[in-house]
Formats: structure tokens, sequence, C-alpha cells
């Protein structure tokens, strides 16, 4: 009877909240941490703990060359970013930790942008940003306090090799427009943020292409993802920044210079180029990556 009684009470505060509330909240969220962000930096100034070598450079070339991806594909941030990460020797937490912060800050300008343009299934919405952030959490929490970075780190290149296959078997696959009931949403949202928590990457290609899958609308699939997205993200790197602080800033703060750069351009891309030659780049850009790190440790 309890939880008849919480079950209804919880679905009478989804329908009080609506998308407007939702994009308020998203708001309060980025202006906190940015003023979080504006504080480390000017700390950071003041002692001279940046370093703006030759590395701070590669990172503003991985964030662009991610968001350059996302921008035209609507996933793949993640993943992309992780994997050249990685290449660089970055550890798995602090990878994982980096690409969530930076994230932060498109994924709430996305989410914005997608209520404005109403692409958003609110009960689908719903139904997939509490378990996903429940999942982004735990997640976060494993690969920040509990898990060795030098033994997960093949595990995950194993884990983004297997994503870079998905793309290439996508970009690969003929559509189906027919019409599914979405099954499972709140599981499948929960297994997605709690293995791009661990992995660094995967809450588009896991979450968007099983829903696609199912026979969602792309609009409204794209929008209520990566409007979730922003809280799946902003979650887990609250949990990041928890346990382990914030370390390597310049590494943030390369990704997301980079991204502001890309953002424009990936829209025009969008536009301009054919999106299944672009996701078989993707697909083999994380599959080589993945694999010289499957490599390096293994072999």
């Amino acid at each position: 009877m309890e939880r008849a009684l919480s079950v209804l009470n919880l679905n009478k505060i989804k329908d009080k909240v609506t998308l407007k509330h939702v994009g308020w909240i998203i708001i309060s969220l980025k202006i906190l941490v940015l003023l979080y962000f504006i504080n480390l930096v000017i700390e950071g100034l003041q002692s001279n703990a940046f370093q703006f070598g030759t590395m701070f450079f590669w990172f503003i070339v991985v964030g662009f060359v991610a968001q350059l991806i996302d921008g035209a594909l609507g996933m793949a941030y993640g993943v992309s970013c992780t994997s050249l990460l990685l290449w660089f020797g970055i550890p798995p937490k602090f990878a994982s930790a980096s690409v969530h912060t930076s994230e932060i800050f498109t994924t709430g300008v996305s989410g914005l942008s997608h209520i404005r343009f109403k692409n958003i299934d609110k009960k689908l919405f719903f139904q997939i940003v509490i378990t996903g952030s429940i999942g982004a959490v735990i997640g976060a929490y494993l690969l920040a306090d509990m898990l060795d970075g030098n033994i997960i780190k093949p595990y995950i290149s194993v884990y983004l090799l297997g994503l870079g296959l998905y793309l290439l078997f996508k970009a690969f696959k003929k559509k189906s427009n027919a019409g599914k009931k979405i099954k499972n949403a709140s599981v499948l949202a929960f297994l997605g943020g709690l293995l791009d928590a661990i992995g660094g990457g995967g809450w588009g290609p896991i979450v968007t292409s099983n829903l696609l899958s199912q026979g969602k609308s792309p609009r409204e699939s794209i929008g209520t993802v990566n409007t979730a997205e922003f809280f799946v993200t902003y979650f887990a790197t609250a949990v990041f920044i928890f346990v382990l602080g914030v370390q390597h800033l310049e590494i943030v703060l390369g990704l997301i210079i980079g991204g502001v750069i890309a953002a424009p351009v990936g829209a025009y891309v969008a536009s301009r180029v054919n999106q299944r030659i672009l996701l078989v780049l993707v697909g083999l850009l994380v599959v080589l990556t993945s694999s010289w790190g499957i490599f390096q440790v293994w072999f």
C-alpha cells in the first residue's frame, strides 16, 4: 500500500513539473558549476598550477574533434573523448571525470535547445533521467573510489572497442521505420548511465541507438536523451569531484575550449556530410584507439 502511494505521489510530481521547469533547473545547476570552476581557474592562475604546454593544445584538439563528431551525429562525444584521452595516457578515472565535467557545459546548452524546440517526450524523459542518474552515480563512485585504474583500463578499452564496432554496425544497418512501443527504457537508462560513468562514454550510443531501434522518432529520441544526459553527467561529475577533487583542470579547460570552437562547425558538418560516412569514421577511430590500448597492456 505504501509503495503504491509513493509511486502515485511521484507520478503527481512528474505531472506538475513542466519542461520549462526542467529548463530553469538546468540553468541553475549550470550557474552553480560555472561559479565553482571560475573560482578554481582564478586559484589555478594565482598559484601557477596550470600546465599550458603542448599537451594542453592536444586537449583542445580532442575536445574539438569530439564535439565536431557529436554535433554531426548527436552522439559519441564521450566515447570519442575518452578513447583519445586514453590514447594520450590519461588514467581512466581522470579521463572519465574530465569528459563528464566538460560535458556539463555542452549538454546543458543542448538540453535547453531541445526544450526550446520541443524535441522532448516528457514521459520518456522522466523514465530515463532518474535511473540514468542513479546508474551514473554508482558507476562514477566505482571508478573513482573502488576500481584500480591500471587494472580497469584494458577492460574499458575492450568496452570502447565494442562500442566502436557497434557504431560500425549501426552505420551499415538498414533503418527500420516500424513504430514499436518503447520497452525497458528505465533499465536501459540505468545501464547507459552506469557504463557511461565507468567507461567515460556510451550514454548516447547505448540509449539513443536502442530507442531508435525500437521505433522511437529520431527527433524525440535525440532531444529527450540529450536533455537527460545533462543530469546524468552532472551527478556523475559531482561524485568525481567529491571523491577525487578537481585534478588535471587543464584537460577540462582544453576540452571545453575545443568543444566551444567546434560547436558551430559541427552544425555545418551535420548539414553537409553524409552521416553514414561520418559514423564509419568515428567507429574506425574508436576501434583503432581502443585496440592500441589493449595491445599496449596485453601484448
